[in-house]
């Protein structure tokens, strides 16, 4: 994923014992006035408002334990929509940036720390995330957790899950990579020789969400019952009442999310009075290095679960600080066959545990072998226990859950681990190329727990055929040969059902290929029709193992050649659409149309000469904002038509495709029309030259009407797979929030995901032959605010001693910093003192805000005096707040009171 991505290194055994805490985990060690804040908990998200949901579990946490909690937020979400005024870009990210300390203070939350990667357009991709955001951002993770020391990290879903945005993703591969990096002193050395940081071990690492089911109310936590039984998942219920604030968590959590004003959840709805309708907080455990709560017990369905072991001590249980971990020597183990499970478990610093044991429970009917005696483990040392342990012969695609307990003479401790029963061969579904990073990732960095997270599916046309590969990998010793057969549901079928392998060698993988056919077209499409899964079975000579991916029809259209160029006037001309209408009605998000006038719509395209022409009739009984055609971007805040091409009908993620969307009506009245979320964003005018587009609006409807040069699509389109599809955003409100989203392939998050877009044919249809087949590069927004002209990043660093960004401290020698400020004539004279060259950003603030700042350039070492003219006048309180820029690397900050 990154060049830099040391996570990848396992981080051994004995690296993990020479980080022995100084004091129990959660407790603060000495601290002068200027050391860095001491966190319990640390949530590492992508933009502000990604821990929103969480925050009636911070709240708990803080309230009734005085946890301590940080968030990373590695954007300011420069990129989103804005529903309460024009700020875009850096603007738009100081308005976030409050809004985000805002809301997370309500929950005890008040560290926020902003990394200044670019927030560009909502994309599934983590591959098209990793391009943008660069290499240096897992650094700028471990730094932060390496400064502050959270014994727990909560993050994100890492996995390509459909809809998850890919940066979401990103951020909590990064928090997964710094889980394991932060404790490696290989890892960025330089943090450790040059910055005097230490490496730092969290004990716990959870990501938000859990896949399962549970019932509502109090006891939400204990009836979760998970996808994965091997799989820890632990539930914090949000109708437990706040005493401070004399309402529910989840209330409280929701008076946070309004907040996020911005994103338009000022309307977001009470939440339920009655308790029984109140959920958890779910919470998924990767990893841990102390002992955590045993699944099924009273104290794995409490509050405190996630934080026991490691800021909390459950009754009965070993003391803080104790390190308690079991390693499977593999990952995937075979039926018959033993393999080797370590256990260790070490003292914290100051305490003794006495005589120790430990047990490892394994499934039924597995056999285990070996002494569980520890010895006495006196304080700081160390205590091992190796078992052989051989599956059953027999039964194979299965996860198992390794559990050990430990018995002490201070307490008793719980670890396990997941393992995978594998056969000597498997077979899968040919992965989708985002799947296939992630699990490249997932092996390289040595999270094989978060292995199949994502169903296999592969789309194909409504009615039509696409090969499907079958990836058989070997992970046996020896070379194999057998058979793979497909289990196809009704409605599809495949040139063969069973193909051959042979000769397969240890270790290696190859694709045996099936053509594929969605033999009965009167299948439903989209998410009407959903997962329509079947079975592969792969059998070799030791065996059969079975994976369950599945099918995905999306909807196909046969596009016609006009017998003329139809006017691009808002109606439908006698003569000008030949071709079928798509149904474009069906929702993908948000709320359900009420009635077809509510909102529904119907579709026809043709084409002519190098044209693609698309007329779109919706039924909206509401219209929403008409937005001034200055203000035509971020479509989905009112109603709005998208159309989305993807010309060679294989992209990966939409920056290699078009997406237009027209507004029918604007406040001065005509139509207006932009580019978002593609290979170049923008204006119309500008980033779509020769497109045309027209609009007609009656009593509850309207009409929109294009004209797209197919030149101006990212590559020549190959008119036997062209991506396309049409969404309609529909609006019935004047606050500048959308409702409802329906269209033509519709599945969650389709906007940013190609590959379920319906597929359109053009007979006839034959490209330039001089037009490269090779989309253009994208253009891809890159700018983001920087957390020196950010006063509440400033602010913030001066308070906890947290370097802005994530990044390094300026060295002494090239610090620079505010050591005065005066008032003078309607201005404020500010005295700098650099002892070498740099830059200083300058900020006049009082209970208000700030009433005035400015860059100032600092060419040599010496004071500077410096005038800052503020635009009001100034209250009680002023201050100077300084961001320092060293001219070689790193920050300073500094702040001083206005005289």
């Amino acid at each position: 994923m990154h060049a830099t991505a040391v996570g990848r290194l396992a981080v051994t055994a004995a690296v993990l014992l020479a980080l022995l805490p100084a004091a129990p985990a959660g407790a603060a060690g000495p601290a002068g006035p200027d050391s860095p804040v001491d966190l319990d908990a640390l949530f590492v998200g992508a933009h502000p408002d990604d821990e929103a949901f969480s925050l009636s579990t911070l709240g708990q946490w803080n309230e009734d334990h005085g946890v301590r909690t940080g968030v990373v937020t590695v954007t300011r979400g420069e990129g989103g929509g804005n529903a309460v005024g024009p700020e875009e870009g850096p603007a738009l990210g100081l308005l976030r940036e409050a809004e985000e300390r805002t809301a997370v203070g309500k929950a005890g939350v008040r560290e926020v720390f902003n990394l200044d990667d670019v927030d560009f357009y909502y994309t599934v991709s983590a591959p098209l995330t990793d391009q943008v955001w660069g290499g240096d951002t897992l650094e700028k993770v471990v730094r932060v957790v390496r400064t502050t020391r959270p014994e727990i990290l909560l993050t994100m879903d890492p996995a390509p899950t459909p809809g998850n945005h890919g940066n979401h993703q990103l951020a909590a591969r990064l928090a997964v990579e710094a889980f394991y990096a932060a404790a490696d002193p290989k890892a960025f050395p330089h943090q450790i020789s040059r910055e005097e940081l230490r490496p730092f071990a969290p004990a716990r690492l959870l990501t938000g969400g859990g896949r399962g089911t549970s019932r509502n109310g109090p006891d939400c936590a204990s009836t979760f019952r998970p996808d994965n039984p091997a799989q820890n998942v632990y539930g914090v219920w949000s109708g437990r009442a706040s005493a401070a604030r004399g309402a529910t968590w989840a209330a409280v959590e929701r008076e946070a999310q309004r907040t996020y004003a911005s994103q338009g959840w000022a309307g977001f709805p009470d939440v339920p009075t009655d308790p029984a309708q109140l959920e958890c907080d779910f919470f998924t455990q990767v990893d841990a290095r102390v002992p955590f709560p045993e699944p099924g017990t009273d104290a794995a369905a409490a509050p405190t679960a996630v934080l026991d072991g490691s800021l909390t001590r459950a009754k009965d249980a070993v003391p803080l600080g104790t390190l308690f971990a079991l390693r499977s020597e593999t990952f995937d183990v075979r039926p018959g066959t033993a393999f080797t499970v370590e256990v260790t478990a070490t003292a914290p610093p100051r305490t003794a545990l006495g005589r120790s044991s430990v047990a490892l429970r394994v499934p039924d009917g597995w056999q285990v072998s070996g002494s569980g005696d520890l010895g006495r483990i006196g304080a700081g040392r160390t205590g091992d226990a190796t078992f052989t342990v051989t599956p059953p012969e027999g039964g194979a695609g299965e996860r198992a859950r390794l559990a050990a307990t430990l018995s002490t003479e201070r307490g008793r401790g719980y670890t396990d681990r997941q393992v995978e029963l594998s056969p000597s061969v498997r077979g899968e579904q040919q992965p989708l190329p985002q799947v296939a990073q992630f699990r490249t990732w997932v092996e390289e960095v040595g999270v094989p727990q978060l292995r199949g997270l994502v169903t296999p599916v592969l789309t194909l046309p409504s009615g039509g055929s696409r090969q499907v590969g079958v990836v058989v990998t070997n992970v046996s010793e020896d070379t194999r040969s057998g058979t793979v057969r497909l289990g196809l549901p009704d409605g599809f079928t495949a040139d063969r059902a069973e193909a051959a392998f042979d000769d397969l060698a240890a270790g290696e993988s190859a694709t045996v290929p099936f053509t594929v056919t969605n033999s009965d077209p009167s299948l439903k499409t989209s998410n009407e029709g959903g997962d329509y899964a079947y079975t592969i079975t792969t059998t070799s000579e030791d065996g059969s193992s079975t994976s369950r991916p599945a099918l995905e029809l999306v909807p196909a259209a046969t596009v016609p050649q006009a017998g003329s160029a139809p006017d691009v006037d808002g109606a439908e001309g006698d003569g000008e659409y030949s071709g079928a209408a798509l149904d474009v009605s069906r929702l993908w998000e948000g709320d359900a149309c009420s009635s077809a006038a509510d909102c529904s719509g119907t579709a026809r395209a043709a084409w002519r000469d190098d044209t693609l022409y698309l007329l779109v009739h919706v039924k909206d009984d509401v219209l929403g904002t008409r937005l001034p055609a200055s203000d035509c971007k971020r479509h989905w805040r009112t109603d709005a038509v998208e159309i989305t091409l993807d010309p060679r009908g294989t992209s990966e993620n939409t920056s290699t495709t078009f997406k237009a969307a027209v507004l029918p009506v604007t406040a001065e009245g005509p139509p207006c029309f932009l580019r978002d979320a593609d290979n170049r964003q923008g204006p119309g005018e500008e980033t779509a030259p020769g497109m045309r587009v027209a609009s007609a609006v009656s009593e509850g409807a309207y009409t929109v009407e294009m004209s797209i040069p197919m030149e101006v699509l990212p590559a020549a389109v190959d008119p036997e797979r062209l991506g396309l599809n049409i969404l309609v955003y529909d609006s019935d409100t004047q606050d500048k929030t959308g409702q409802t989203r329906i269209g033509w392939s519709t599945w969650g998050g389709v906007q940013g995901d190609p590959y379920r877009w319906g597929v359109a044919t053009l007979p006839g249809y034959e490209p330039p032959a001089d037009r490269p087949t090779t989309p253009a590069d994208p253009v891809i927004p890159d700018t983001a605010l920087s957390s020196l002209d950010s006063p509440q990043s400033l602010e913030q660093a001066v308070r906890v001693h947290v370097p802005l960004a994530g990044g390094p401290a300026a060295r002494h020698s090239r610090g620079g910093q505010v050591v005065s400020a005066a008032r003078a004539e309607g201005a404020v004279k500010v005295r700098l003192r650099a002892r070498a060259a740099g830059k200083a950003h300058l900020f006049v603030r009082d209970g208000q805000g700030t009433a005035g700042g400015r860059v100032v350039t600092v060419p040599h070492q010496g004071t500077t005096t410096v005038t800052v003219k503020p635009d009001r006048a100034l209250g009680p309180g002023a201050k100077v707040v300084a961001g320092w820029e060293a001219s070689g690397d790193g920050t300073a900050v500094s702040q001083v009171s206005v005289r």
